[in-house]
């Protein structure tokens, strides 16, 4: 457990990231947190903001490229994070339903990312981008209801490349604007986390569970959805 912990603060920790793959490391953790289910844990906003905030460091880590080429490059790993479980969705989806939950993976995910679709439909796509776990399983969703392709990708691209520019922006001006912002980087990763998972506490404390909705991809094509 102390390890655990000990990887965790390793993750919000940019000079360790830096250190130990610089934007390798960047670049696999969204990767794994916007296509791999096992990868819902992974602190995707606030990892984006703390580089933002150490965007010089980050790009001298890495041949002194420019940060927007940096940033490009974090948002093509999300893009192509999200294709995969795209693919695994459309693959394996009725696997998924009928599995166990385990540490890596819980069921009532799946449901709520199914559930945000019937919301937003294709939308659902880009806005899943910013809520934590609901970014993990949507594309993964998207894949089980058998969402068109060409659609999949445009969400896909404009909800990458928004989601990744906004944070690292964000943290980089900021830092500009506040010298003093590396001093308070657990208040601020704190209150980041509080901001972006509130909407997801909200669902599961205040929202109505329906655990048969949508349990197999057959009951999926008889439900009437603007994907």
């Amino acid at each position: 457990m102390d390890q655990i912990i000990e990887f965790f603060k390793h993750l919000i920790n940019p000079s360790w990231i830096i250190e130990h793959g610089g934007l390798y490391l960047l670049l696999a953790i969204i990767f794994a947190e916007t296509g791999l289910f096992i990868g819902f844990f992974l602190p995707g906003d606030s990892l984006l903001f703390v580089a933002g905030i150490y965007s010089e460091d980050l790009c001298r880590s890495f041949f002194d490229l420019p940060f927007v080429v940096i940033m490009f490059l974090i948002a093509t790993a999300g893009v192509l994070g999200n294709m995969v479980g795209f693919w695994f969705g459309k693959k394996s989806g009725p696997i998924l339903f009928k599995k166990k939950d385990t540490f890596f993976f819980r069921k009532k995910h799946l449901h709520q990312a199914h559930e945000f679709f019937v919301k937003y439909g294709g939308g659902a796509i880009f806005f899943a981008r910013f809520l934590p776990i609901i970014r993990t399983f949507a594309p993964i969703v998207a894949g089980m209801v058998g969402m068109d392709g060409k659609k999949f990708m445009f969400f896909n691209i404009i909800g990458s490349f928004a989601w990744v520019f906004s944070m690292m922006l964000a943290g980089h001006y900021l830092d500009r604007a506040f010298p003093n912002l590396k001093n308070h980087l657990e208040l601020i990763i704190l209150v980041i986390v509080v901001i972006t998972t509130l909407p997801v506490l909200i669902k599961v404390i205040f929202g109505k569970a329906k655990p048969q909705h949508a349990h197999t991809p057959a009951e999926t094509e008889k439900t009437d959805s603007p994907l």
